[in-house]
């Protein structure tokens, strides 16, 4: 089953994360089929807090694919696809 949920990243104490469609069986920052987008939990001044294509999660979605809760919340509010 495919899932879309967020793979951490970034140093110790300043988390960043990318939003991803992966087999649910991988682990949370394994392998992953497509990156959707990135979220930016400590973005200050220019910088984007969350980027994602919500045009491609609605492709995910339609095959199958199940969105994690936390990306759900996340996404929620986002209406046109950006570019990632």
């Amino acid at each position: 089953m495919m899932k879309i949920r967020l793979a951490r990243g970034g140093a110790k104490k300043r988390p960043f994360y990318h939003v991803v469609a992966t087999d649910s069986r991988s682990s949370r920052d394994g392998k992953f089929v497509e990156r959707l987008g990135y979220y930016n939990p400590n973005a200050r001044g220019q910088e984007q807090k969350l980027v994602v294509d919500a045009a491609r999660i609605a492709y995910w979605q339609q095959n199958g694919a199940q969105i994690s809760e936390r990306v759900a919340f996340l996404v929620k509010g986002v209406t046109a696809p950006a570019a990632v």
